[in-house]
């Protein structure tokens, strides 16, 4: 069984190493988008690098997905190896990375509101009158089909339902 739990461990570093690597591959487009959105709703250019906005592979959206993948591989390590110590530390880890995931969907499925809300509190007009979710709409219509809402509702799955199995096969070794 814990075999099986080293597998699903593999499978969600993999999905999580898939984040960087999309953004990586298609980010650029999807900002060039996302700026030609807010052109054409009459924001200046440069608004996203003043705020930090990005969608290509930079800081912590290579840096967190990385870190997440690197530990699940050690634990899928540690699980083949059989290491009683390993279990443990999987059992830590395994629902942070629940916790994680259920964060990232949340931030997800909140990103336009909680765009709108940032920029209304800037007191800034200009920002303030963006619409978050044609902007966002155009930086997404920029990657490719598969990717969203394909890869990222498959990576949510490998995630939620990896993390089940792996927490199942602990139960039954």
């Amino acid at each position: 069984m814990l075999t099986v739990a080293a597998i699903a461990q593999l499978l969600i570093a993999a999905a999580f190493v898939s984040i960087p690597l999309v953004r990586h591959r298609y980010g650029a487009a999807a900002k060039a988008a996302a700026e030609a959105e807010l052109n054409r709703q009459g924001v200046r250019p440069g608004v996203l690098a003043e705020h930090g906005m990005r969608f290509d592979a930079g800081g912590h959206e290579t840096w967190a997905p990385l870190s997440i993948a690197l530990v699940m591989v050690a634990l899928a390590g540690l699980n083949l190896a059989a290491v009683p110590w390993g279990q443990t530390l999987t059992w830590i880890c395994q629902v942070l990375v629940v916790i994680v995931n259920i964060v990232i969907l949340y931030s997800n499925l909140t990103a336009a509101k909680s765009i709108e809300h940032a920029f209304a509190k800037t007191g800034d007009p200009e920002l303030a009158r963006i619409d978050a979710r044609r902007f966002l709409a155009a930086a997404e219509n920029a990657f490719p089909r598969w990717v969203m809402p394909w890869l990222q509702n498959a990576r949510h799955a490998i995630v939620f339902g990896g993390s089940i199995l792996v927490l199942v096969a602990l139960i039954a070794a």
